[in-house]
Order: structure tokens, then sequence, then C-alpha cells
């Protein structure tokens, strides 16, 4: 009988234990996030080739685990059996965070994939602002009429495998500036709060 009595204080110690365990929080510390987009959108390099556009669709978005300071995001299918990019950020700051998943575009070209801007984990002040190839760059803050986060780098732009640790390593160290409508490049502090 001590047994049966003993027996709901160890189950109720052991769902304790669980939820204050480390891999109780992987979704919070990765920020996975599955996203459903109605349209085509585009996103960053590094991508799988033939990639630039994400059709419309269920993705997974997550942080990777970073050595650097760098903030480097996974794009999974549906199934997470497959990684369509890896991607450079950089912190996003909101004064107010939401309950749920926030994804911000830049203003694109007309009849095209709208650009993702940033991504934004519920409950979250800091968000990932997405990084494009300075070309890209430049175009885009002229259509926006906003800076834009840059890099440039000798970075293959669609490869086979983007989750190859010689592209983490290499986004880990790319330059990180800004792009002005104007086209003049400037560090990233004088028009992005960080």
């Amino acid at each position: 009988m001590k047994l049966f009595k003993a027996a709901p204080a160890v189950l109720g110690l052991a769902i304790l234990g669980a939820a204050f365990s480390p891999n109780a929080k992987a979704d919070e510390n990765n920020h996975k996030t599955i996203v459903t987009f109605s349209a085509p959108v585009e996103i960053p390099p590094v991508y799988i080739t033939g990639m630039r556009v994400l059709p419309a669709g269920t993705y997974v978005f997550k942080l990777t685990t970073s050595q650097s300071n760098r903030h480097i995001v996974q794009i999974f299918n549906k199934e997470e059996n497959r990684i369509i990019a890896t991607v450079l950020a950089i912190p996003n700051y909101r004064l107010t965070p939401k309950g749920k998943t926030v994804i911000t575009f830049n203003e694109g070209i007309a009849g095209a994939p709208q650009p993702i801007r940033a991504w934004f984990y519920p409950g979250a002040n800091w968000g990932e602002e997405f990084v494009y190839p300075k070309t890209r760059a430049v175009e885009l803050a002229k259509v926006t009429n906003a800076p834009v986060p840059a890099h440039q780098s000798e970075l293959q732009v669609a490869v086979a495998k983007p989750e190859e640790p010689a592209v983490v390593a290499v986004l880990q160290q790319a330059p990180v500036m800004a792009v002005k409508p104007t086209g003049e490049t400037v560090e990233l502090a004088q028009v992005i709060q960080s």
C-alpha cells in the first residue's frame, strides 16, 4: 500500500525534474519556429541551388549554436530533414514583444516575392534581422528607402549543402555593414541600433 501512496509523489517529482531540465527548453534556445507562407518569399543566401525564393508552404526556422557572437539562422523544410538555407543575421530589437511569431518583410519590387527582413520568436524583444549580400542590399535599400544590413564575402550564394561547416565558418567571419538608400556603405552602428 505504501508503494501506491508514494507513486503520485514520485511521478510529480519526475515531471517537475523534466520541466526544469536543459532539454525541456530546447525550442527556446534554438527558437525553433514553424512558419507557413501563403505566397513565395525571398530569402538571403546561403541557400540550396535554385531556392532564392521559398515557394508558398511550411518551413522551420532555427538558430544554430554558434561559437562566435554571430546569429546564424537555418531554414528547414517542413519535415526538418533538409536544410534549405543558412543565413547570417544581426540582432533586431523591438519595444513590445508579441505572443506569436512575427516575420517582417522589406518592401520589394511589385510583382516579385517579398524579401524577408526579420524573424521574431514569440515573446522575445530580440529578433533576427537578415543580412543580404551587398549587391542585393543596395537594391533593397533603394526600394525601401531605408538602410539594409549587408555583407560582402567571397561566399557562394547557392550551394548543394548550405549546412556545411565551411559555409557557417565564412558567415561567422563575414564583415557586416549597412547600405543606405543612396548606395553608400556605412558602419552598421551608424544606421541600425543594436
